[in-house]
């Protein structure tokens, strides 16, 4: 099987290491079809802009609405499967441990196999209480096959109600302005500290903190390999950086190893 050349000093360090930290971003989920924030705009959506639905401010506006487009936004991701970037990690943790700290939303890394210690920016499938902040695990906290689709009817979708207090239930999401949730941050920060190499896939580095991670990991003397199609801020500083995405450099690295 013919594929990207990983070089060696990159398999000698994955090779030797017990203890590796993933760190992801929406390159990765991007090749399994799910469009990025920024490119989510189709059908009824098309209007409105994402930056604008992703906000408290949003929320208080039009709580319907808010729920209406994470609603769609869910059903995309459950439409989606694991690429083989995705199931290449989750075989490397096989091996070794392999903890997950990601940027994204979905749960792709979950659906492949992968541990995945810290959803930095929350995730579509962990909806809570706007008000009193309870987790929502109720029959309507994840989209169905037959709810309606969002994308071709009206977008608005009201959102459930919180059993404990009657307050809306709103995504689980980091919406602008808000600070990322203080667990995820600490599991993500141990995770970083305690790693031997950590791989950065699909990911600009321009997003912080979380760009701050991977900065700090090299800073350390802790190696940091990217895997990205194209240059990226991490490029600046990582030990070594690969032109290639993460589903075809990752297989191509499992192989590599063995």
């Amino acid at each position: 099987m013919t594929g990207p050349t990983i070089p060696e000093a990159v398999i000698d360090l994955v090779r030797d290491a017990d203890w590796i930290t993933v760190f992801s971003g929406a390159g990765v989920s991007a090749e399994s079809g799910i469009a990025t924030f920024r490119d989510v705009q189709t059908g009824l959506w098309e209007t409105f802009d994402p930056a604008e639905l992703a906000t408290p401010e949003a929320w208080e506006r039009d709580p319907a609405l808010v729920w209406g487009w994470y609603r769609w936004r869910a059903r995309e991701v459950l439409a989606a499967e694991p690429n083989t970037g995705h199931r290449a990690l989750a075989e490397l943790g096989a091996s070794r441990t392999v903890m997950v700290v990601t940027q994204n939303v979905d749960d792709l890394h979950e659906r492949a196999g992968s541990d995945v210690v810290s959803h930095l920016h929350g995730s579509l499938f962990a909806p809570r209480c706007s008000v009193c902040h309870t987790p929502y695990d109720g029959p309507d906290a994840r989209p169905s096959a037959t709810d309606p689709d969002t994308e071709h009817v009206e977008p608005r979708v009201t959102p459930p109600t919180c059993p404990r207090c009657g307050g809306d239930v709103r995504p689980g999401v980091v919406w602008f302005g808000e600070s990322l949730p203080t667990d995820d941050w600490q599991r993500a920060d141990q995770a970083f500290r305690a790693s031997e190499v950590v791989i950065v896939v699909g990911t600009s580095g321009i997003v912080y903190p979380a760009a701050s991670l991977p900065e700090r990991a090299v800073r350390e003397g802790i190696p940091v390999i990217e895997f990205n199609p194209a240059e990226s801020s991490v490029t600046d500083f990582a030990t070594h950086s690969l032109r290639v995405s993460a589903a075809e450099g990752l297989p191509a690295l499992l192989r590599a190893l063995g």
